[in-house]
């Protein structure tokens, strides 16, 4: 107690006295905001806008007590200064460079190198690049960046490039400058483009040859108001890897060609600095720029590693955007490991089955619409597999017929989960030995799931976003998902009214409706903006989704809301076929009809293709505007009208019956008119005042006589 009240004083005086300054770079030197921890979310504080610091003072969750951890002012580099730190003068514990190192993905690149130096590292058609080739044509172009544009710490380097090797080198070339790597979107316009090159700032920005049209009028657009000096310096990505052509830019393989020789890589002086710049997909709104930071990227590597089976020496086929969440962590992934990465600039069904039987392809990730390719390929366009294949999945829930049907191939499929503010990969649906014995539909509807949180993540839960309680482990109740840890981003750049408000609560908010299954295992419901409410009654557009993808002839499918006068909203579902398959929307409806309650299942459906980000996720942002543009179903009027339809009635009022399952209730309106062996026929006339299609009027008798809704009986009371 006594050793405690003195660290305590001595953290005193060390506040009251301030932080020590920072000896090892000028503040003006860094240009990413920083998320500083010391106080919670809900003080004004907490989150600091201004230039990177490398004082940190963080609070104990479990004491309360605040304890200054780390002290970065005394690391002037990777070294850092050799005195180092004391820490507990009792306890005889120091922090030095013997036992402290910014936790960084470079230091995975620095080991491949030296352990698995000839192995290729890189692959890419004809071209291949082993690891001792790869990790010094990085240092050359972090060089050129540094010597030749003046790329300084915390400059943003912008690139807009499909999955090529210039691209993955660039995620250890960008941070080796010091500098923050901003991938875009390969189908971004260049309106979008220039919004994001404005936003970040970016001082250099990479294109990709085939891409250099729409990245010079994100230029163009982006001079308009802005001085030249102000501009990011365009250098081009060639295709095949020979160098600028006709381009009139200087080229990436300029760079590796003309770099100096001789370059100290910008280690991180803190593991908090940030790294890469991802802006989120667009799926529900327009890009908000999401920060990693170097030890975040470290640590979500590992624990993504680990949860998808990867051993030493993999073969990597990058059929997941390097963009997006920087591919999922693994192009530092495959360092770590020493594996070969096989980079595809675009691919077919086909192209896939290809590689992997001239690659002997050990790996690869994917969206759901990736395993739908695969799992509808034609015949005449699949190989046998070399071996098993393992296909980590995530960025949209996977049908169940998808997923078994892709297993059926003899593909190995590991199902994630996660956001863009988590880094990507969160969770994983960790798979059982028992679940072996299972029939093959049960274990695709296990896998479905997302699971439990990986390693690196502190905690997941299911919470009610109003009260913050865990919802019951009950597999019905539905929460708001949540994270917590150190693989959370650290805010939304320029925008710290978006970052506290995420962060609320000391939990990160993914806005995704969920359940918690007794065995703990998590399931999404829907994204809390794609939750369709019906006649008050909550339709899940996943459930429904899945059900289409059980039909046929249906390739692809998604399900939002459409606005209705009489219900509020409606379930539409926007589907595509398979090639040369047919089908109608009654025959759609008549499907889901069949497998889902009346009304959850679709009673609109638009066939065509649907809108998509380059990772696979149906834009539904895009499908809901399309939706609310056909405004509510055309109602017919009636003056009155007369159904007779019979049911075996116990002891039931039935004018309650209708008023329970949300309908309107008929009261007088019905009347019992035969009796013939405990069977009542009712006649029910609905006045004027009441409109319905025919198809309501249908679906309103089935629901009402065919589901055993009991109530309180009254004064009239039938029996058998």
């Amino acid at each position: 107690m006594r050793a405690a009240s003195r660290a305590l004083r001595r953290l005193a005086r060390r506040s009251s006295t301030g932080s020590p300054p920072c000896h090892h770079q000028s503040p003006q030197d860094y240009s990413i905001p920083h998320l500083d921890y010391t106080t919670n979310l809900s003080s004004p504080r907490a989150i600091n806008l201004s230039p990177w610091r490398h004082q940190r003072a963080f609070t104990s969750a479990r004491s309360g007590a605040a304890s200054l951890l780390f002290s970065f002012s005394s690391l002037a580099g990777r070294e850092g200064k050799a005195e180092g730190e004391v820490l507990d003068m009792e306890a005889g514990t120091v922090r030095c460079a013997a036992n402290y190192a910014p936790l960084t993905p470079l230091s995975f690149i620095e080991r491949a190198a030296a352990v698995y130096g000839d192995r290729a590292a890189v692959v890419c058609g004809e071209r291949r690049y082993t690891w001792r080739e790869a990790r010094r044509r990085c240092v050359r172009v972090a060089a050129a960046l540094a010597a030749r544009f003046g790329v300084a710490r915390g400059d943003v380097v912008a690139v807009l490039s499909p999955n090529v090797p210039a691209m993955y080198e660039l995620h250890f070339a960008v941070p080796m400058a010091g500098a923050v790597l901003c991938t875009f979107n390969t189908r971004h316009d260049a309106a979008m483009i220039s919004t994001l090159l404005s936003h970040s700032g970016a001082k250099v920005f990479f294109v990709e040859s085939h891409l250099l049209d729409v990245g010079r009028a994100a230029l163009r657009r982006l001079a308009d108001g802005t001085s030249a000096a102000s501009l990011p310096v365009l250098l081009t990505i060639s295709d095949d890897g020979a160098g600028a052509g006709d381009s009139g830019c200087v080229d990436y393989e300029d760079l590796v060609r003309d770099a100096p020789s001789e370059f100290d890589i910008r280690w991180p002086v803190d593991e908090m600095d940030p790294i890469t710049l991802n802006y989120t997909s667009g799926t529900t709104s327009r890009p908000k720029g999401v920060v990693y930071n170097h030890r975040g990227a470290y640590l979500n590597t590992i624990a993504t590693v680990l949860a998808y089976d990867i051993t030493a020496m993999p073969t990597y086929l990058w059929t997941v955007p390097m963009f997006h969440c920087n591919g999922w962590n693994l192009p530092w992934g495959v360092a770590m490991q020493g594996g070969t990465n096989i980079c595809l600039r675009h691919f077919t069904a086909k192209v896939i089955f290809d590689s992997i039987a001239r690659h002997g392809v050990t790996h690869m990730g994917g969206a759901p619409t990736v395993l739908n390719m695969i799992a509808n390929a034609p015949a005449a366009d699949r190989r046998a597999l070399p071996g098993p294949v393992r296909v980590m999945t995530g960025g949209a829930a996977p049908p169940p017929r998808v997923l078994l049907a892709v297993e059926e191939l003899g593909f190995v499929l590991y199902h994630i989960y996660g956001l863009t503010e988590t880094y990507g990969p969160a969770t994983v649906c960790t798979w059982m030995p028992e679940w072996d014995a299972l029939p093959a539909e049960e274990r695709a509807r296990l896998k479905a799931r997302q699971g439990f949180h990986h390693i690196a993540v502190q905690d997941v839960a299911v919470k009610n976003s109003a009260t913050m309680e865990n919802v019951p482990f009950d597999g019905q109740t539905v929460g708001e998902v949540m994270f917590r840890g150190n693989t959370v981003m650290s805010g939304y750049y320029k925008d710290i009214g978006a970052t506290k408000e995420s962060m609320a609560s000391g939990w990160l908010h993914s806005g995704d409706l969920a359940v918690r299954h007794p065995d703990g295992y998590i399931q999404l419901k829907d994204r809390a903006k794609d939750i369709i409410i019906s006649g008050g009654e909550n339709i899940s557009s996943i459930e429904v989704e899945s059900v289409l993808f059980g039909h046929h002839a249906v390739l692809d499918a998604a399900v939002v809301a459409r606005p209705d006068d009489h219900w509020g909203e409606t379930a539409c579902a926007f589907v595509t076929l398979k090639d040369g398959a047919r089908a109608t929307a009654h025959e759609i409806i008549a499907f889901c009809r069949a497998r889902l309650p009346r009304y959850m299942a679709p009673r609109t459906v638009v066939f065509g293709d649907l809108p998509k980000t380059s990772t696979g996720k149906t834009q539904k942002f895009l499908l809901r505007e399309k939706a609310r543009a056909m405004g509510s179903l055309p109602m017919q009027r009636k003056s009155k009208f007369t159904i007779i339809t019979s049911w075996k009635i116990g002891r039931w009022e039935v004018h309650s019956c209708f008023r329970m399952v949300h309908y309107i209730s008929i009261q007088e309106h019905v009347t019992p008119i035969t009796k013939t062996c405990g069977i009542f026929l009712f006649r029910i006339i609905l006045s004027n005042e009441y409109s319905f299609s025919d198809a309501d009027r249908i679906q309103y008798i089935d629901v009402l006589f065919k589901q055993p809704y009991k109530c309180h009986s009254s004064s009239k009371e039938q029996s058998h």
